[in-house]
Formats: C-alpha cells, structure tokens, sequence
C-alpha cells in the first residue's frame, strides 16, 4: 500500500534518479504485455489527433495530462498488487479530467508564450525552421541564432516541465486543483534537482539506444519512463 502523503514532497538522495529508472522497469517486467499496449493505444490515440490540422496538436497537448494520470494510475494499481490493464489509461478522464484539463491548457499557454517570446527575440526565422519554409542553406550567422534561440527555449521550458512532472498524480492522487499541483510539483522537482539531472542523464542516453533500432526501443523505454514517473512520485511524495 502506498505510504502516508508528503505535502509539498521531500528530499532523497542523488541517486534515487537511478532507482526510479530501476523501479520503472521492475513494474515493466511484471506486466509487458499490457504496458505496451498502454503505450501503442496512447500513440495510435496521438497519431488520429495530429490528422485534424493544428487543433489535434493543441488537443494533444491539453490531453497529455489526463493520459499520465491513468498510467501512473495503473503503475499504483500494479505496485499495490492490482492488475494493470488497458482501461487504466483513461482513468484520468474517467475520475478528474476538468483539473487535468486546466493542467493541460496551463501547460499550453506556458509553452506557447515561451516559443513566442523566444521566436520575438530571435526573428522569424525560427518559425520558418519549424514550419518547413526556410532555405535549404542559411547563413552562419542566422543558424548560430536558431540554436541560441532553440537552446533557450529548452531552458524556459524546464521550469514548465517541473510543474507538470507530478501534477496529473497530485491531481489523481491527492485531490489538488490545478494551480496547486502544479505548484506542488515544481516545488518537489526543485528540492529534488540532483537525483532528476542523474535520471535524465540516463534517459537521454537510453533514449538514444531507444531510437537507433527504427524507434523500436520506444516499445519499451516508453513504459519504463510512465511508470518511472510514479515510482519518481511515491519516492517523494509519501513517506519511506
């Protein structure tokens, strides 16, 4: 059974990014049958979003939070002795989806203010990169500013990302509304910062091995980094 909640999350040792990563595969091997098919029925549900022309991706982004909840759902459910199974993916929609919802759109509007400001600073040229319009060769100079302008984006967005970490399972789990789990989260990631530098380290380098078979490898890092996110979240939101 899960330990007694933590408000506001503790602090544990570096190298617990290692162990999350460790504990997400565990759950992995208990059932990889069931999480692939989390993670196959997921992309499939991305892939007929991407079709309808920008409000699939903007959907896409809102869902997102919804849809982590019902995997780490499902990771609780299996680490308490449950049975995972696939309706567990839609857990989120099914128990809190309007906070989830407003996790979603907050984490839109954060992302879209940050590639405006960035795209503002840096010229139109990022969005041609993006978009597919820019020329095949460009001067030195402008993509030196497309990476500056890319590799600030990505720092902005880390603090955004803190505070989505663990907001579908404070939502799922412990009833906060959306501000105050995604507060919650960012919090808990900035006490925490040493042990997710280890386990993003990791991931990036699993991601990469991941990637080199046609992306098969996703089959399996994919649901180890689900349920890592609710192994990350019990190691610091409930007691030892």
């Amino acid at each position: 059974m899960a330990g007694a909640y933590v408000a506001g999350g503790r602090m544990v040792a570096a190298e617990r990014g290692w162990d999350w990563i460790a504990a997400g595969w565990a759950l992995f091997k208990k059932n990889p049958g069931v999480w692939i098919a989390l993670i196959v029925v997921m992309l499939l549900i991305y892939i007929v979003l991407t079709l309808v022309p920008l409000l699939g991706s903007l959907a896409s982004l809102i869902l997102g939070p919804a849809f982590g909840a019902g995997l780490v759902a499902g990771a609780r459910a299996q680490d308490e002795g449950g049975a995972l199974q696939v309706s567990h993916l839609f857990a989120g929609f099914r128990e809190k989806l309007g906070p989830l919802l407003v996790v979603g759109i907050l984490y839109l509007v954060a992302s879209v203010a940050i590639a405006l400001v960035v795209g503002l600073s840096s010229g139109v040229g990022l969005y041609r990169m993006f978009d597919g319009t820019a020329p095949a060769s460009l001067p030195t100079g402008t993509i030196f500013t497309l990476i500056i302008a890319m590799l600030i984006m990505a720092g902005l967005m880390v603090p955004v990302m803190m505070a989505v970490w663990f907001a579908p399972a404070l939502v799922m789990f412990q009833g906060r509304d959306a501000v105050a789990a995604m507060k919650e989260s960012f919090f808990g990631c900035l006490k925490n910062i040493v042990p997710f530098l280890i386990y993003g380290v990791v991931l990036l380098v699993f991601g990469v091995l991941a990637s080199i078979p046609f992306g098969l490898g996703w089959l399996v890092l994919g649901p180890v980094l689900a349920a890592s996110a609710y192994t990350s979240y019990k190691d610091i939101f409930t007691a030892a």
